[in-house]
């Protein structure tokens, strides 16, 4: 199996905030950045399933509720 070159967690951040834009669809950024677009649907579900967690038990949030 033929694996691409590994991407950063920042890169794949990026990519995944431009598709929430919607300014262009999935197809046209992959085509933008050379990246397959499943590979971006898939960062997407990623980060879409995993991004509440970062406001659990998060200190500031704490705070606002005081």
């Amino acid at each position: 199996m033929v694996k691409g070159k590994p991407h950063s967690s920042e890169f794949k951040t990026k990519i995944v905030l431009e598709t929430l834009r919607e300014d262009q669809t999935i197809n046209q950024i992959a085509a933008k950045y050379g990246i397959h677009p499943n590979n971006i649907s898939t960062w997407r579900l990623i980060f879409l399933k995993s991004c509440s967690s970062i406001f659990s038990n998060h200190p500031a949030e704490e705070r606002l509720k005081e």
